[in-house]
Formats: structure tokens, C-alpha cells, sequence
């Protein structure tokens, strides 16, 4: 194991998710979010079968135990996806990423919930730290009268990203148990696409050649994103990897303001660093504890 190789790669992985999410908002004026789901999830697949065919792990990655398992997975994820992506039409690309880091505050609910997982005083206190957070980021939208309601859908849309990520979390860390990582990541992007495809009927559009390249761009980088991020963890220890996520907070303001023109407000930032802070408090007190996430992380996409 190396962990500075393992620290670039999910720094890697981390940037081409937020560029991944850059293509899907340049492109949302024009795509409905099923469309944006489709191409992301179907254009993802030659990559993911070509990194399973170099590692010899094809045959593994197309054999399951639980197929059923992996559906439920996957429409927790494509539904998360879709909640994102329609997100990213309505709100910054920095406040959709900052309200995000909800989903890993309410993995831990939902784990104590669903899977039975002691959760005591400190991950609790971190889960009300985060939650603060999140409010805190919300503030413009619920306080200001002015805001068109677009902006509220927003905040609503990816609040729902973001719990429906937490469960399917929480399904990964059950399909883990018996299931590799090459079957997680390949059935997810099968399901996604296959799921993606029913909602043809409400109203996709033939897209034009810049906003086609854009989405399929996506696809491709998501792929690569998800195999960087999956090998980052076989060089290094989640509990080491975990915190370089919050740096797609960082990629989102820069790009954000760059190519988008959107500069963050005081509570975003503000916001930001509160919901880190209870990040990395739950990050610490499950390595202190022992709790494993490395194989679940590894499947963990900002979509679901």
C-alpha cells in the first residue's frame, strides 16, 4: 500500500466527479435529469468493462449472489442521481456540493436504523454539528421571500439527493458483505442505465452536438472517476482517504466561479466549514471505534 498514491488518486477521482457535475449543469438547460442520468451511467460502462478486462476481474465483476440486492442499490443511487442532477439546474455547482455532505450525516442515522449500528454521543453530536450545517446553507433560500421558488426546489431536490445516497449507502455496506467491488460498481452502472431508459417517454430531447458531447463526457469521466476512486482505496486506509473528499468543495468554488460566474455566498462558506467539521468528527470517531468502510466508501459515488 501507498498512501500519497492512494491520497492522489481520490484527489483525482474527487476532481473529475465535480468536473463530471460541471458537464451535466452545463448541459441541464437542455437534457431532462433521466437523459443526464442515462448518458452518465450508459457512457460509463466501456470504461468500467475495460478496467475490469485489464485487471483480469470480468468474469468477478459479472458474477452475483444478489441480484436483487443490486437493484435496490441501484434505484436508491439512479434516484439520488436524478435528484442531484436536476439540482444542479437550479442551485450553484458549490451549494449542491456543500449541501451534499448531508448524505454521509444521515448514513449514519440510517445505519443505526436499518443495519443496527451502535451510534453513540460523539457521532451524534457530529450528526447535529452537520445538520447545523446544512441549515446554515439553506438560510438564503428559506429566509429570503424574493428567491424564486426555483432555488427552493433546489435545496429540496438535493436534500433528497443526499438522503437517498445515505441508503444507498447503506445497502452497499450490505452487498459488500458478500459481493466484490467490481459486481457493485458494474451492476450500478447496468441498473442506472436500464432504470434511466423508462423515463424516455417524459421528455427527452435529441440534443445538440456540443450539448451530446458534454454528456457523454460525463459518462466517461464518471467512469474514470469511479475507477480512481476504487483504486485510491487499495493503496491507502479509508480512514486516511476519507477527509480529501471535502475537497470537492474546493473544486466546486473554483470552477463554480470560473466557468460559471457563481460566487459563494457567506453562508455557503460558513456552512462548508461546519458540515466539515462534523465530517471529519464522524470520520474519527469510527476509526477510534474500528468501524470498516473501505469497500463501501470505494462504491460511494456524489450521485449515489
Amino acid at each position: 500500500m501507498s498512501p500519497l498514491r492512494g491520497m492522489a488518486l481520490k484527489l483525482s477521482a474527487v476532481f473529475l466527479f465535480v468536473i463530471m457535475a460541471s458537464l451535466i449543469k452545463a448541459s441541464s438547460d437542455v437534457v431532462p435529469p433521466g437523459e443526464a442520468v442515462f448518458f452518465r451511467s450508459f457512457f460509463a460502462l466501456p470504461v468500467i468493462l475495460g478496467w475490469l478486462t485489464l485487471r483480469r476481474e470480468l468474469s468477478t465483476g459479472l458474477r452475483t449472489r444478489n441480484p436483487s440486492g443490486h437493484f435496490w442499490r441501484g434505484l436508491f443511487g439512479v434516484s439520488a442521481m436524478a435528484c442531484g442532477f436536476a439540482a444542479l439546474g437550479l442551485l450553484p455547482l458549490p451549494e449542491v456540493t456543500v449541501l451534499g455532505y448531508a448524505a454521509p450525516i444521515l448514513t449514519v442515522l440510517f445505519a443505526a436504523f436499518l443495519l443496527g449500528e451502535k451510534v453513540r454521543l460523539v457521532r451524534m453530536s457530529a450528526v447535529a454539528i452537520g445538520l447545523v450545517g446544512v441549515v446554515i446553507v439553506m438560510l438564503p433560500q428559506l429566509g429570503n421571500t424574493a428567491m424564486g421558488t426555483g432555488a427552493r426546489w433546489g435545496v429540496a431536490l438535493v436534500l433528497a439527493s443526499a438522503t437517498l445516497r445515505a441508503l444507498a449507502h447503506v445497502h452497499i455496506r450490505k452487498l459488500v458483505q458478500n459481493e466484490t467491488t467490481s459486481a457493485v460498481v458494474f451492476y450500478f452502472a447496468v441498473t442506472a442505465s436500464c432504470l434511466a431508459l423508462l423515463t424516455s417517454p417524459f421528455g427527452w430531447v435529441m440534443p445538440d452536438t456540443v450539448t451530446a458531447v458534454q454528456l457523454i463526457g460525463a459518462g466517461l469521466v464518471g467512469g474514470v472517476a469511479q475507477i480512481l476512486l476504487t483504486a485510491s482505496y487499495r493503496q491507502a486506509e479509508a480512514a486516511f482517504l476519507a477527509p480529501f473528499d471535502y475537497a470537492s468543495i474546493l473544486f466546486a468554488l473554483a470552477i463554480g466561479y470560473a466557468v460559471f460566474d457563481e460566487i459563494p455566498t457567506g453562508h455557503t462558506v460558513v456552512g462548508s466549514i461546519v458540515i466539515i467539521a462534523a465530517g471529519i468528527l464522524i470520520i474519527w470517531r469510527e476509526r477510534q471505534l474500528g468501524v470498516k468502510r473501505g469497500p463501501a466508501r470505494s462504491n460511494l459515488t456524489p450521485q449515489g
